[in-house]
């Protein structure tokens, strides 16, 4: 028998927290609910929840702070649930390392949906959690620790790169299109491919020695990213 998921909600909005409550405790899940920051803190810290669904506008402290530190020790997927819907606000919480951001009012059906999705992340980290360390042409990622490495130096990567890496990682030798990439890792449908390959453009600058002739990252032009299976 498969134990149930443990979500933490962080949300000062009694009645939303009281609606998740209940309808994701109707599909098996266990649910822990916190109206602050400092709550969801030592709920986090005590039950050591599967997945996080987190507000950012909370009454003593704002949710963007609370997901920075979470980010600093976790890799527990967490989900934004928010009134803020601009854009600008969407991506800095990706970049802090936020697996997906759904943008309030919502559908409970969507919420849920996206939820399967964090599950899915669980089931593949644990299915891969024997290999600790991944290495190719002189690129090291220490999984437990987080860290990368290009011939030995540490390579420091912001939480979206470090996630990115990973994503082309898993699929090494898959062309990975710009769609998917963005659906992957900013939590969306569609959007700028420009962006995705400044983006990706940055990257190679932290990872290869000659961003002409890239080792590791390989383009496809007009389709996406593919990572060497050399």
């Amino acid at each position: 028998m498969i134990d149930r998921r443990t979500i933490l909600v962080i949300e000062d909005d009694k009645y939303i927290s009281h609606f998740i409550d209940i309808s994701l405790s109707k599909e098996n899940y266990a649910v822990l609910t916190a109206d602050t920051a400092a709550e969801g803190m030592f709920l986090f810290s005590s039950h050591h929840p599967d997945i996080v669904l987190l507000d950012l506008g909370l009454p003593d402290r704002d949710g963007v702070d609370l997901l920075r530190e979470l980010r600093s020790f976790s890799d527990a997927p967490v989900l934004i649930v928010s009134a803020r819907g601009q854009e600008r606000e969407k991506i800095a919480a990706l970049d802090l390392g936020a697996n997906d951001y759904i943008t309030k009012p919502f559908h409970m059906g969507e919420l849920t949906a996206r939820i399967r999705v964090a599950e899915r992340l669980l089931q593949k980290s644990a299915a891969e959690g024997a290999d600790t360390r991944f290495s190719c042409e002189g690129l090291t990622v220490d999984y437990e620790k987080r860290k990368v490495y290009v011939e030995g130096a540490e390579i420091h990567l912001t939480p979206t790169e470090y996630k990115t890496l990973l994503l082309l990682i898993a699929n090494r030798g898959k062309v990975l299109t710009h769609n998917y990439i963005i659906s992957q890792i900013w939590g969306y449908e569609g959007g700028d491919s420009k962006s995705v390959r400044v983006f990706m453009a940055n990257l190679r600058r932290k990872l290869e020695r000659d961003t002409a002739h890239p080792r590791y990252i390989l383009t496809e032009v007009g389709v996406g990213y593919r990572f060497s299976d050399v």
